[in-house]
């Protein structure tokens, strides 16, 4: 994640607008066409938070979502913002499973478990978007919202329609240089792992160190399924007392 240039907050906006705005700006000038991704809702999603994020409209007098959370609007605001006079156009992209198909996950690709996934893009100029830091977060909440009516849409249809579907081909490049990096890969195991092979303690100091990965692996995928993560604080509810009057 570091060598990918990610950027780390500390979950407290007085410091992270600073580091925000920072990371922002070291984007000026970048020698190669980049993306930078925002999840807006701050958060995975689960129905606990749906729920709570149900509540929280609710509460305020807000449009109550059905498949979206509310979106936390001060990072989305902060990179239009920074990065408005070199970021071309900002990308809405809504993915959903159909129907009968499974979710992905890491221990589905693992197991090599096909499904399907469908993308959905708007494309924003950022010379249309409004100017000040109200104008864009009331505009964030606005495509969140249309998001939402977006993905009530696929649950009846299972689709975004037929209309707007278009096939992307898959580019021989990056093929290449998958296979590239798999030869060599293959290659400079086989150097190192090559005489271990020759004995059984060898054989037996591999096996044990593969089974002692897989089992991390399945402790971390275990405790970073979202229904693990932060649940809803439940409110306690009030108890009513009932007095007779006549009495």
């Amino acid at each position: 994640m570091w060598f990918s240039e990610y950027t780390f907050l500390e979950r407290d906006w007085v410091k992270d607008e600073a580091i925000l705005k920072e990371s922002f700006q070291s984007f000026k000038g970048f020698p190669r066409p980049f993306w930078l991704a925002l999840f807006v809702e701050g958060t995975r999603f689960t129905e606990a938070k749906l729920q709570a994020a149900q509540e929280h409209a609710a509460s305020k007098g807000l449009p109550i979502p059905r498949n979206v959370l509310i979106p936390r609007t001060k990072g989305f605001v902060s990179a239009v913002t920074n990065l408005r006079s070199f970021m071309p156009a900002v990308y809405d992209i809504t993915i959903a499973i159909p129907k009968g198909k499974p979710s992905p996950t890491l221990l589905g690709l693992i197991n090599r478990q096909p499904t399907t996934v469908q993308v959905h893009i708007r494309r924003y100029l950022t010379s249309d978007l409004p100017i000040s830091e109200e104008g864009l977060a009331l505009w964030c909440k606005e495509t969140f919202m249309n998001k939402d009516d977006l993905l009530e849409k696929h649950k009846i249809v299972n689709g975004f329609g037929d209309d707007l579907r278009k096939r992307i081909a898959k580019p021989v490049g990056p093929l290449l240089i998958v296979l590239a990096w798999s030869a060599f890969l293959l290659f400079t195991a086989g150097q190192i792992f090559g005489p271990l092979l020759s004995s059984w303690v060898g054989i037996a100091w591999i096996f044990g160190t593969l089974a002692t990965i897989f089992f991390l692996m399945q402790v971390f995928i275990l405790f970073t399924q979202s229904e693990r993560s932060t649940p809803v604080r439940q409110v306690p509810q009030k108890r009513m007392i009932v007095v007779d009057g006549s009495q």
